[in-house]
């Protein structure tokens, strides 16, 4: 049984996820929570497989509460459902950690398939946004590798790509190119690459943007 909470501070939203998923084979909703903070507090005291989350909520938003929350429980899958346009926000929260994006008018059909698939350690984006982002069969390692990648290491990778030098790298992020050498290190490991050729061309598949 999956086990799903539900964030959104509009009662209807929470009764209609609680009414959706009443006595449902796969899914259970073992509790509802109307802020940022409060998902903390939950997630403390109970088991959550993945959380369905809004954007704009009360005392701290989604997006920074989806970044903590995977900091501190890593096994457990966000699933970002606004009412907010995907095409500004999908990207983000996908690169935040979520693994899923639904606007608030998806049918219930898809809203069961897309929890369903993300237990699965699938992504879930919309076909357009799919279609936008190349998240398909033949990418989705390379998606899951590219969110393990710090900020900086991402900042790294793209100047590699770009044709940078250590000590342009270096001078450009305004760090030292011991450390420059040094994430250039964590890289090779986490893209499973040997050569600085292989680390290129694997920067330019990815959604570096």
């Amino acid at each position: 049984m999956i086990k799903l909470l539900v964030v959104d501070n509009h009662p209807i939203v929470t009764t209609g996820f609680q009414l959706l998923f009443d006595n449902h084979e796969e899914i259970e909703v073992i509790g509802t929570v109307a802020s940022g903070v409060g998902i903390f507090e939950f997630v403390r005291r109970h088991d959550v497989d993945i959380i369905i989350s809004e954007i704009e909520l009360p005392e701290l938003n989604g997006i920074t509460a989806l970044r903590a929350i995977k900091k501190e429980h890593s096994a457990i899958n966000v699933i970002i459902f606004s009412y907010h346009p995907e095409e500004i926000y999908a990207i983000s929260s996908i690169k935040a950690g979520a693994s899923g994006y639904l606007l608030k008018s998806a049918s219930t059909d898809v809203i069961v398939k897309a929890i369903i698939s993300v237990h699965n350690g699938d992504i879930v984006l919309s076909e357009k946004m799919a279609k936008h982002l190349n998240y398909n069969d033949t990418r989705q390692s390379k998606s899951r590798i590219y969110k393990r990648l710090s900020t900086r290491e991402v900042e790294v990778l793209k100047l590699l790509s770009s044709g940078k030098k250590n000590k342009q790298i270096a001078l450009e992020l305004d760090i030292n190119e011991k450390t420059v050498s040094t994430y250039k290190a964590r890289l090779f490991k986490k893209l499973n690459v040997t050569n600085l050729i292989d680390l290129v061309n694997q920067g330019k598949h990815m959604d570096l943007t």
